[in-house]
């Protein structure tokens, strides 16, 4: 069938690229570094994005849109962001082609074309957005400015994988402005518990909420806040970040406000994202060497049923008894497909179903509909049982709700598995190359050890987890005192 993948414990890398590619959701496309999200692919990013836009949207928050082109001089204005991204910028110098007098047929930049300001094909929008807000504020009545947009954004990555790193991708980024720097920390801490709420109930991945250390922070950021998540390979995955900007952008673009004593003051902000990245982490913690494993509150398809038959006379009962059925699931908000085309026996389907991840899959046949039962299958499990039809619909929504509940507790038992203390810095070592995970261990602070310990290991301060607690020690590379514990882990 052309379906065989790659083992996880053969190759890890190869393994999640074949599950992206066989699982149809996503391609390469003719532009390095660039992918294309196919069809199923992009159903599984729309009820993500769905999901994540009503809780935004219950948040107060509002979408708008803002321009793809940053000019440059803008995108200038806020040193430490602009010289953050800066080595990842797409830059628009031209605005026109013509023929070629030497190679007919070809195009060449018209020299005479040349834009008189350079444009930045925006890798974030805190410039745009901020010059735009200048023209937004003028009083403490005008706050808090609370907007989401949806949007692509360039990032000129060198090395890229399919989701986990692309040179343009799909995401949300929020950009909020505040009165107060309570106000503004209170929404960044407010954005981070929302992510951690969708993607640990929806996405069934548990993550550790943290804030950054100096080094690994958000360029341009006071403090960034983020959710970590633990991949099969024990390798972490920054799954969500969110930013409390201080008055950092607010005074780069001259953004001041009247408050309610008349004084003028600068704006706090925020601004906070997740992107197309979390389909390569949802790929990388559930599924397995037969395909993917998708949670049934996103998965583009929960149930597919499938007939078996000899002919048409046989298919026409089971059409019949499988319309009813769909109709109860599809009340009950559950997504059903029915596959009775006659292009590919049912062995083939179940194949396939079982490569896409739908989380349950239906068989009905003759003898199936004589005894009144259907054999249902799990794709976390693969356990199969003979069911009832008789409220059938009932059993599908519990076995949905237990699927998910189950694909969290496996991947909460792994992520527990692989958080290691130690205290030892060979050990610290060996549990990196060994069991990999999060190596929980004490850190001087500074900026430098961290920058020995990537260099030695590989490993990074992922986060300083919000629950730590304060405890006494010594830096596990310097021996220098440190007060907490923090996170190290490789990571994407």
């Amino acid at each position: 069938m052309g379906k065989e993948i790659t083992s996880r414990e053969q190759d890890y890398s190869q393994w999640y690229n074949d599950l992206v590619i066989k699982g149809s959701l996503a391609d390469y496309s003719a532009v390095r570094g660039c992918m294309v999200i196919k069809p199923y692919g992009y159903a599984l990013w729309e009820n993500m994005r769905d999901v994540l836009d009503r809780m935004f949207k219950d948040t107060g928050h509002q979408n708008a849109y803002f321009p793809l082109f940053v000019p440059k001089s803008l995108f200038e204005a806020e040193e430490k962001n602009a010289e953050g991204f800066a080595k990842e910028c797409a830059v628009v110098t031209h605005y026109r082609l013509k023929s070629d007098p030497v190679n007919k047929g070809k195009l060449i930049v018209d020299p005479e074309a040349r834009l008189e300001e350079e444009l930045v094909v925006r890798p974030t929008s805190e410039a745009i957005i901020w010059n735009t807000y200048k023209g937004w504020i003028q009083s403490y009545r005008d706050l808090p400015i609370l907007v989401n947009q949806w949007a692509n954004v360039v990032r000129w990555e060198m090395r890229t994988r399919l989701f986990l790193r692309t040179a343009e991708f799909l995401w949300q980024e929020g950009h909020t402005a505040h009165a107060t720097a309570a106000e503004a920390i209170a929404e960044t801490r407010q954005m981070l518990d929302v992510y951690a709420d969708f993607v640990e109930n929806w996405m069934a991945l548990p993550v550790v909420k943290g804030v950054k250390s100096p080094n690994e922070r958000f360029a341009g950021a006071e403090d960034t806040y983020c959710i970590e998540a633990l991949m099969q390979d024990g390798k972490a995955l920054q799954a969500g970040t969110s930013h409390f900007l201080g008055q950092n952008f607010a005074k780069a673009f001259d953004v001041k406000f009247s408050d309610r004593d008349n004084k003028l003051d600068y704006v706090w902000a925020t601004s906070w994202g997740v992107s197309t990245r979390l389909i390569g982490a949802l790929v990388m913690a559930h599924s397995d060497d037969d395909g993917l494993i998708l949670p049934p509150r996103i998965a583009p398809l929960q149930v597919v049923i499938v007939p078996i038959f000899r002919n048409e006379e046989q298919k026409a009962p089971i059409d019949a008894r499988v319309k009813e059925i769909m109709l109860r699931l599809k009340a009950m908000g559950i997504s059903v497909k029915y596959d009775d085309s006659d292009n590919a026996r049912p062995g083939w389907k179940f194949a396939e179903y079982e490569m896409k991840g739908v989380p349950v899959r239906m068989a009905i046949g003759t003898r199936d509909l004589e005894n009144n039962v259907a054999e249902i299958a799990r794709r976390d499990t693969k356990e199969k049982m003979s069911v009832s039809l008789d409220g059938i619909e009932i059993y599908i929504q519990t076995l949905l709700v237990q699927i998910q509940q189950g694909l969290y507790d496996k991947a909460l038992a792994y992520r527990n598995e692989h958080i290691t203390a130690t205290d030892n810095w060979e050990e610290f070592q060996q549990l990196l190359d060994t069991k990999g995970g999060f190596v929980s261990a004490h850190w001087d602070g500074t900026a430098e050890t961290e920058e020995k310990i990537k260099e030695l290991t590989k490993a990074t301060i992922r986060c300083i987890p919000l629950d730590n607690k304060s405890e006494e020690g010594k830096c596990i590379l310097t021996g220098n005192p440190s007060a907490q514990r923090v996170l190290f882990a490789r990571a994407y």
